[in-house]
C-alpha cells in the first residue's frame, strides 16, 4: 500500500517553525481563495497530511483566528495611536503621517482580500478588528477634532453616532485605495502618500463645517423651562 510522502522541508521544521509555516501559508491561501477554501487543499499546498494540520490547529476556526492575530493584530502599530494624540504636532500633519503609516499595513494584498472575504462569509475578523479600530483610532480622532476646532469636550457632549461616522469616512476612503488594487484590479495612478494627504485635507475642510452641527444634534435635550446642564465654552 502506497503511503503519502511528507515534504522533506516539513520534516526539518521544529514544532514552532512548522506552526508558523502553516500560519504563513494559511494567510496566503485565504487571501487567494477566501474562507471557503478547504483545509485539505491547504494541507496539500503545505505538503503535509490534513491530520498533521489539525495537530496544530484543531479546526478551521482556530486557524482563521490565528490568521486574524497575525495579519491584523500582529501588524497593529502603536505609533498610530500615539501620533493621533500628539498635540505638539498640527492635526493635519499628524493625521497625514498616521494614515500614511497605516496604509503600509492596511493596503497590502492579504490585509485587503482577507478582510473582504471575511465580510462576505460572515466571519468575526471584520467585527473584531473594526471594534478595535473604533476604540483605539476613530474615537480618539474624534476627540482631537473637537479640540482642534475649539468645540465642547466629550465630557460636556458625548460622542454621537453621526460624529463617529464622519470620522469613519477617512478609513473608508483610504481602504478604497486598497480595494481598487487588490479587488477591482484598477490601482490608483498617483502615489498613495499624496492621495492620503489630499484625503486628510479634504476631510478637515468638511469636518470644520459639519462637526459643530453634529455636536449640537448630540446635545441632551432639556424639557421646556428646565435649565441646561451643559457648561458653555
Amino acid at each position: 500500500m502506497a503511503t503519502r510522502k511528507t515534504s522533506p522541508h516539513a520534516k526539518r521544521l521544529s514544532a514552532a517553525e512548522r506552526e508558523a509555516h502553516i500560519t504563513e501559508e494559511a494567510v496566503r491561501f485565504f487571501a487567494e481563495v477566501g474562507f471557503g477554501g478547504d483545509t485539505r487543499e491547504l494541507a496539500k499546498r503545505l505538503g503535509v497530511t490534513q491530520s498533521l494540520l489539525y495537530k496544530y490547529f484543531p479546526n478551521k476556526e482556530a486557524l482563521i483566528n490565528r490568521v486574524f492575530e497575525v495579519v491584523y493584530m500582529g501588524r497593529w502599530n502603536p505609533f498610530w495611536e500615539t501620533t493621533i494624540q500628539d498635540r505638539s504636532v498640527p492635526l493635519q500633519e499628524r493625521l497625514t503621517r498616521m494614515y500614511i503609516e497605516y496604509s503600509k499595513a492596511a493596503l497590502t494584498r492579504d490585509w485587503v482580500r482577507i478582510f473582504m472575504f471575511s465580510g462576505l462569509r460572515g466571519e468575526d475578523i471584520n467585527r473584531k478588528y473594526l471594534a478595535i479600530l473604533r476604540r483605539r483610532i476613530l474615537e480618539p480622532l474624534a476627540v482631537e477634532l473637537r479640540h482642534e476646532f475649539g468645540l465642547p469636550s466629550v465630557d460636556e457632549v458625548p460622542l454621537g453616532t453621526k460624529e463617529v461616522e464622519l470620522v469613519w469616512s477617512i478609513n473608508a476612503r483610504v481602504f478604497y485605495f486598497g480595494q481598487r488594487e487588490w479587488i477591482f484590479d484598477v490601482p490608483v495612478d498617483d502615489p498613495i502618500d499624496e492621495l492620503i494627504a489630499m484625503t486628510i485635507e479634504h476631510f478637515l475642510i468638511g469636518a470644520r463645517v459639519m462637526l459643530p452641527r453634529l455636536i449640537d444634534e448630540s446635545r441632551p435635550q432639556t424639557a421646556p423651562g428646565e435649565p441646561a446642564t451643559l457648561t458653555s465654552n
